[in-house]
């Protein structure tokens, strides 16, 4: 027999959901913008920082399996107990540092661990939303969590900066670990609609089944093998860059203080949400065979950030360099943000529902495949380059260039099939 557990779409659930989102993915947020710059200050060092943050990031290629997990159990319990997990690891690390303190590598298993548990959490959330809202409201409840996302991401660095540079690290992660304890608690008053599937043999063959569908179908389908090629290059060029260059200059090159240091990550990720905002209004006009024009312009604002970092504007002092910087990373980081929905949105609309969450977990995992090289090398391209970090910042003007050109050809023929 199917264990089910029927449930009415109801706004409570949801913003049940959605709170628990916000203090989960804050208290996420929080603890990686520390644990980062806490490494980056106790080593100095920008290729171990740089090594340390793409190794954390490795686990998110799980998300097809945390995929295939949500699809088989209760996804309320997945996220009571990955919440509870996660505080956990934070607490065990506190306890760590009492007993006289935590040695790089403890924060490196810190982080990895998190982002298994983040890697099997963040399905069971998405796959949840439909369930938890009425069809025609679909579409707004999921902007609602992105936006919910890209603003924790920008609150983290600025509360995170001040908590660090006043009160210090272990603050931060005792903050941390209450908000993934709360964030649980609150969750086990969700109602999500559940019915139990059959079983077809053993629980290893059968999602090993279940993640082989989701991969033989974005195999088969061309328009999808595109869009994730270009999802790789992104990743590999341009994400990287804000995730481990941009921490490096504003820290390093230019000697940001922590609460300007939190401000700049701060602006650079609330650009994100100025993205997801932009979206509605952009969409009408984008298409994707003039997909590549939005590249174009991200080349042309890199080369504002390469002059913001020459020494001759260096030199002038620190605001004249960290303005002309973020007036070409904010547009970029909203233009990266647009361009990545108005992707999604595409392969939505060409992949049938039953294939909806595993494929959009496949060609999430594809493309963070490439994020933890990218973030590799720019460590050890800026340790190296780093009396002329703008030469750098210009090569990567440059490869978005070429990727803007490679889309062109890639997508100039696609319109009609999307």
């Amino acid at each position: 027999m199917k264990e089910k557990i029927l449930v009415t779409p109801s706004p409570k659930n949801f913003n049940l959901m959605v709170l628990g989102q916000i203090i989960s993915i804050l208290g996420s947020a929080l603890l990686r913008f520390a644990l980062s710059l806490y490494v980056l200050d106790t080593t100095g060092s920008e290729s171990l920082f740089a090594t340390m943050f793409a190794i954390s990031n490795i686990p998110l290629l799980l998300a097809p399996l945390g995929g295939a997990i949500a699809d088989r159990f209760n996804r309320r319990n997945l996220m009571v107990i990955f919440d509870f997990t996660s505080s956990a690891i934070v607490l065990s690390l506190i306890l760590f540092m009492n007993k006289g303190g935590i040695s790089i590598f403890t924060v490196g298993v810190t982080m990895v661990l998190l982002s298994i548990v983040s890697a099997l959490y963040t399905p069971a959330v998405t796959a949840s939303i439909p369930l938890l809202v009425e069809k025609g409201k679909l579409e707004g409840a999921n902007g609602l969590v992105q936006a919910v996302q890209a603003l924790s991401a920008v609150a983290a660095p600025v509360l995170g900066g001040i908590l660090y540079g006043i009160m210090g690290f272990r603050t931060v992660a005792a903050v941390s670990c209450i908000l993934f304890f709360l964030s649980a608690v609150m969750e086990i008053f969700i109602k999500i609609p559940f019915e139990k599937r059959q079983w077809a043999g053993r629980i290893i063959p059968t999602i090993t089944r279940d993640m082989k569908e989701g991969f033989l179908y974005v195999i088969k389908q061309k328009f999808i093998r595109k869009v994730s090629m270009i999802a790789v290059l992104l990743n590999l060029v341009l994400v990287p860059y804000f995730l481990v260059g941009a921490p490096i200059v504003l820290r390093v090159t230019m000697q940001s203080g922590d609460t300007l240091y939190g401000i700049g990550m701060g602006l650079i990720n609330f650009a994100t949400i100025l993205g997801a905002l932009s979206i509605g209004f952009f969409a009408k006009k984008m298409r994707l065979k003039t997909l590549h024009r939005w590249l174009f312009a991200c080349s042309l604002m890199m080369i504002f950030m390469a002059v913001s970092l020459m020494p001759f504007v260096l030199g002038m002092g620190y605001y004249p360099s960290f303005i002309l910087f973020m007036l070409g990373a904010v547009p970029i980081a909203a233009s990266m943000t647009m361009i990545s929905i108005y992707i999604i949105t595409k392969v939505q609309r060409v992949t049938p529902n039953e294939n909806l969450g595993k494929v959009m977990a496949i060609i999430t995992a594809v493309a963070q495949c490439a994020a933890p090289l990218g973030q590799i090398l720019y460590g050890v391209i800026f340790e190296k380059w780093s009396a002329q970090i703008f030469i750098p910042t210009l090569f990567v003007s440059i490869v978005t260039l070429l990727l803007g050109v490679l889309t062109r050809q890639l997508l100039k023929c696609e319109e009609e099939l999307s």
